[in-house]
């Protein structure tokens, strides 16, 4: 019996150790540096544009100072940074690259945004010789990092570094969670209080999700779609099925009726979610109905 109550205490302290500094690896690696954005005035209202028919990606387009021609930034909440794409911008004029950083400013919609150390990604966008559309990199949750704003996908633009909601959003605000610049919002999903991030670069799906909730949620006899895209270097394949479920935030609901799983996200990823304990990403597409303002000074949120 010694011998085993021994073993047995060897191994709980084995697993508390490995949470512990599982924990702290995960502390150290996804917490972000410090906001590097100077922000001035409120945006107004800037129109976005959408990628491909799907709606695969959300456009925001930009004038660097100094320069004529118009530019875009892809909006992901998901990306803590807002980050500069190194081969898009090398023969930009009015953005100094030095070794890893940028420096440039620029203006979205009235807002004016400027950094002397921009991240670059060693990335480029394949477009197309036809595309029109010159998009040079993506516009992080650091701009919304104690400052509100308002998603409008009603009527398809966004307004940042607003002063204040209108008087009849008040009421329907209520707490969430921007630990690490995430967006993370908690929803009734099938009787069940659930964590959900807020993904805007996860745009043409719904729910994005673990097999097992996929399987939970789908339809009996929905078909299944299929398809490969690029994330970055990973190659991701998506399985998307028709649900027919709704998920509450506070008092509103709003009706979930595609669920996705992927095969090919790294390991690190996997982790990321299950350390978090988030249910999965939701996408743009899911509120395609709906505005969401967000104050992520006091951490309230409403959707309408």
């Amino acid at each position: 019996m010694k011998i085993i109550k021994k073993i047995s205490l060897t191994l709980i302290i084995v697993l508390v150790f490995t949470s512990v500094a599982g924990y702290i690896y995960f502390e150290q690696k996804f917490t972000p540096d410090k906001n590097y954005l100077i922000v001035a005035n409120e945006s107004g209202k800037i129109p976005f544009t959408w990628i491909g028919a799907d709606k695969n990606g959300l456009l925001l387009p930009i004038h660097i100072l100094g320069n004529k021609q118009t530019y875009y930034l892809q909006f992901d909440t998901g990306s803590p940074y807002t980050i500069l794409y190194a081969k898009s911008i090398s023969t930009i004029k009015g953005i100094t690259v030095n070794k890893n950083t940028a420096k440039t400013s620029f203006t979205l919609g009235k807002t004016k945004i400027t950094s002397t150390s921009f991240k670059m990604y060693d990335y480029q966008v394949e477009n197309n010789k036809n595309d029109t559309l010159k998009i040079i990199g993506t516009l992080g949750s650091d701009l919304l990092e104690n400052r509100k704003t308002i998603i409008n996908f009603k009527e398809n633009n966004i307004i940042f570094n607003i002063q204040k909601f209108p008087t009849s959003v008040q009421k329907k605000l209520f707490d969430f969670t921007f630990k690490k610049r995430k967006i993370i919002i908690n929803g009734l999903l099938k009787g069940k209080s659930e964590k959900f991030l807020f993904d805007t670069g996860t745009s043409a799906f719904e729910l994005l999700t673990n097999k097992n909730v996929w399987n939970n949620l789908k339809n009996d006899t929905a078909s299944i779609t299929i398809e490969k895209s690029k994330s970055l270097q990973n190659i991701l394949t998506t399985f998307t099925a028709n649900c027919n479920q709704k998920i509450k935030f506070n008092t509103k609901e709003v009706a979930l009726k595609k669920v996705t799983y992927v095969e090919g996200f790294s390991q690190t990823q996997y982790l990321l979610m299950k350390f978090s304990g988030m249910t999965g990403m939701l996408g743009n597409k899911i509120f395609l109905n709906n505005i969401i303002y967000i104050d992520s000074e006091k951490n309230k949120i409403a959707i309408e």
